[in-house]
């Protein structure tokens, strides 16, 4: 079977990522506190295969919470339990930071998720910097070198810990009064400079052994190290083929270096949908959500072109003497996209609403506008699947799965039926259960 593409959904607040989802005729302002409404989005997604949920996680109040939502899940690991009991075959990789959780807690969430769902936990390995997160921890933010430090050691022992309950060590032998054998159900003694452990943990391992490794963010060295050396699985923020066909690259390239097979490692881009029977209609819709943060973001757009844009005009197109003197800003790959909307005669309201200026590209319109976007990049070798946030979940979620799944079906790039029933099967990445022994050692405990 030809390779094909890995979806993933963002699940965050029970909204959507549009700016006022939260206040959409048809969703309930309760959902972000109503599991029941994450769990059937949850089951929209595995209609349409997705092989899993991405929860991000931010555990601090931030923004103007008045008027805009929180943003998160209420708890990943909780939220996605509940959710595990009422799905089948989707996976779940939440997020979990090694700067202010311990390696114990951390494994013994992560692998329970794990058991529970029977093989579909993955663990998304962050570091963390942000000063209100730090406060809410009551630790002062440490150094990136320190972090990464921190983090190294963090993975080795939860993965240490991961495999100390060996694989045959559950005997459940009634006859002979034999529970486990002690044997291989061992302490692991792992002590760092950070962080450390006795262990065991007294958890079996799941049908995929243990979970997935991911890690997210932006290729620096540091991230790129920790990637290389443990991830099954990158999630990035790239708003062009070409910054992330490099980027994927360099992923890969990082896998190779600790002598792993770079196919080991699946690379997700994001992608932010408004599916939609026209254009006009998605960005009505996008518009009629988004308040005052179009007109609110009207300078930042004129920063990307090089221009000073009127807010009188905000719903007329750019004139052929301001498209003339546009030039997209080179720090900022988002603004190409944005000249190039421009260029097709769009009012800048509605450049606004395309969302050049969102967390990563966004397609609006017709099903198959999302399904070239997702082909080309993939059949560029600039992703081996996407992480996809719907504009709004109560309807965006099925429009996908029923408008843009079966186009990429036809296409032979995607699954008829999920490959298998584990996490590591739906990504096809290799089983694993302990430390790796080809990173083990690399970087001292």
């Amino acid at each position: 079977m030809s390779k094909q593409i890995i979806l993933a959904m963002g699940l965050t607040d029970g909204y959507g990522n549009l700016h006022g989802a939260w206040r959409a005729p048809n969703v309930d302002p309760n959902n972000y506190a109503d599991i029941d409404a994450s769990v059937r989005y949850a089951q929209a997604a595995e209609r349409g295969l997705f092989s899993f949920l991405f929860t991000p996680d931010f555990p601090a109040v931030r923004g103007d919470l008045e008027h805009v939502t929180v943003s998160n899940v209420l708890d990943p690991i909780v939220s996605l339990t509940a959710i595990a009991r009422a799905t089948k075959r989707i996976g779940f990789v939440a997020t979990g930071s090694t700067t202010f959780q311990e390696p114990f807690n951390l494994a013994r969430q992560f692998k329970a998720l794990d058991v529970i769902s029977h093989g579909r936990a993955g663990w998304n390995a962050v570091t963390t910097s942000d000063a209100a997160v730090a406060a809410n921890y009551g630790r002062p933010v440490s150094d990136r070198t320190e972090r990464y430090q921190r983090a190294h050691e963090a993975v080795q022992i939860v993965q240490s810990l991961w495999g100390s309950w060996e694989k045959d060590a559950w005997v459940k032998d009634k006859a002979r009064d034999r529970f486990i054998d002690s044997s291989k159900l061992k302490p692991i003694n792992l002590q760092g400079e950070h962080v450390a452990s006795r262990g065991p943990l007294a958890i079996p391992p799941s049908e995929q052994g243990q979970p997935v490794i991911f890690t997210s963010g932006g290729p620096s060295p540091h991230l790129l190290t920790l990637a290389g050396r443990y991830a099954s699985g990158f999630i990035s923020e790239v708003w062009t083929i070409e910054e992330a066909r490099a980027q994927r690259q360099m992923v890969r390239d990082a896998a190779s270096e600790f002598g792993r097979d770079p196919d080991e490692i699946k690379y997700f881009p994001g992608l932010m949908t408004t599916v939609a029977p026209t254009v006009r209609e998605g960005l009505d819709r996008r518009i009629a959500l988004a308040g005052d943060v179009i007109e609110a973001r009207l300078p930042h757009l004129g920063a990307m072109l090089g221009l000073h844009l009127h807010p009188e005009r905000i719903d007329e197109p750019l004139t052929e003497r301001e498209l003339a003197a546009a030039r997209a800003a080179p720090t900022d790959p988002r603004s190409g996209i944005a000249l190039d909307v421009a260029r097709l005669g769009w009012s800048s309201r509605d450049i606004l609403a395309h969302g050049v200026i969102d967390f990563h590209p966004t397609v609006v319109g017709p099903g198959a506008l999302h399904a070239d976007h997702m082909q080309k990049w993939f059949e560029a070798g600039a992703a081996d699947g996407f992480w996809v946030s719907p504009d709004v979940y109560e309807d965006g979620v099925d429009a996908f799965v029923d408008e843009v799944v079966p186009l990429l079906q036809e296409r032979g790039i995607y699954p008829n039926e999920y490959p298998g029933a584990t996490l590591r099967e739906n990504l096809g990445v290799p089983a694993q259960y302990g430390i790796d022994s080809r990173a083990d050692g690399r970087t001292s405990m």
